[in-house]
């Protein structure tokens, strides 16, 4: 008999593991499958930081439970980070909070705020993880749509109001995954007006905040006037510093939303170990760290370069995105983004992300993720235009 909680009866599968599944069936066929459907770095972590953990690790005195607040190093450092790269000073005792992994502080926000009931505001297409937390915490996801003639920007206008009166948290995620939009400062502004009008705490992930291209740089939402007193938000070393696999972050801002996040955690895990948390520090205050990055943004540049005119010169009618390793893609006609997925898989051995699997308004799209070396991407871009014209 069947005893699990309705919880999880009711949980779809996840995403990525399901596409997981098809990728393998395709390889146990023979068929040589280019991967570029997980946002997972490919290239390695950097030496600076390799070379930290290897020397903390060696330590005894950091194989016994790391501070409940987290190390004050980390904390510094990222204190210092967000000094150096936003202008935003932060209380490295009290609006500083480390994670494993962003994915996890991202998902337990909810249970820190949302009564069953209670609404949050999630963004459609997004990260699943904003509606899943939601509903584990017993909420109800108010859905804000992301849609192209709105630049991949929710309109908040057209929340209704009951739903902004219930609501509890406003998740955004700036620059986007999958859409690869960007936020402008006004926006933000906006979002700050809103969420002090509703009373209502914005969760702001910003995963992706030091992959930008042609001059482009992503600000904080911390950065506006105002949002330390209505935000926290959702830093990570997964796609900074090609770290996915170490389950490194950390959540800044709003004194009160980190306290609340940092006292559920004490009651359901360890915390982060401290060797890994060393390495963090490395990572952000290696004098390696400025000329790694610009390395990595011109990495994943060049890829999108490849990737975008592979798509164009197939019919694709598509902007270069200015930030994130995405690019967010029309289905051709005449598919659903299952199908197409599906279609890329059996004839080209490439896999894709649908967009129906970022939610409703995914549905029509399909997300590239720009992680594999360029002579890789490349081969995958022949046999797509070799497979697929754009109708």
């Amino acid at each position: 008999m069947d005893r699990t909680a309705e919880r999880i009866r009711l949980l779809p599968r996840y995403l990525f593991a399901e596409i997981d599944k098809k990728v393998k069936a395709a390889q146990e066929k023979g068929i040589d499958v280019i991967k570029l459907g997980i946002g997972d770095p490919d290239s390695p972590t950097p030496d600076y930081i390799v070379k930290r953990m290897q020397e903390e690790v060696a330590r005894p005195t950091n194989h016994t439970y790391p501070p409940d607040e987290g190390l004050k190093e980390f904390r510094e450092a990222v204190a210092g980070y967000y000094l150096r790269r936003h202008g935003v000073e932060l209380d490295p005792q009290k609006e500083i909070v480390p994670l494993i992994g962003s994915k996890e502080g991202i998902a337990h926000i909810s249970f820190c705020f949302t009564n069953p009931g209670d609404v949050n505001l999630i963004p459609d297409p997004g990260y699943p993880v904003y509606g899943i937390g939601t509903l584990f915490a017993g909420g109800i996801p108010q859905i804000m749509p992301l849609l192209k003639e709105k630049s991949f920007l929710p309109d908040l206008q057209s929340v209704p109001v009951e739903a902004a009166r219930r609501a509890k948290l406003l998740f955004l995620n700036y620059p986007n995954n999958p859409t690869g939009a960007v936020a402008t400062r006004e926006f933000f502004k906006e979002v700050v007006a809103f969420a002090r009008e509703y009373n209502l705490i914005v969760c702001h992930d910003a995963a992706y905040n030091e992959l930008a291209f042609d001059d482009y740089r992503p600000i904080s939402f911390l950065e506006v006037a105002g949002g330390k007193d209505v935000a926290i938000e959702f830093g990570s070393l997964s796609k900074t510093f090609n770290m996915t696999g170490w389950r490194i972050g950390y959540a800044v801002g709003n004194s009160l939303a980190v306290e609340a996040l940092y006292r559920f955690k004490t009651n359901l895990d360890s915390g982060l170990f401290k060797a890994i948390q060393y390495a963090g520090v490395e990572a952000f205050i290696n004098p390696q760290m400025e000329p790694f990055l610009e390395e990595l943004r011109n990495l994943y540049r060049r890829r999108r370069d490849i990737a975008v005119k592979a798509l164009r010169e197939a019919g694709w009618p598509l902007d270069a995105p200015k930030a994130t390793f995405y690019i967010w893609a029309p289905v051709p006609e005449g598919y659903t983004s299952q199908e197409f997925v599906t279609f890329l898989l059996e004839e080209t051995g490439v896999v894709v992300t649908p967009g129906r699997g970022f939610g409703k308004y995914g549905e029509g799209y399909f997300r590239i993720a720009l992680t594999v070396n360029e002579e890789r991407l490349q081969e995958a871009m022949e046999r797509i235009k070799g497979a697929v014209r754009f109708r």
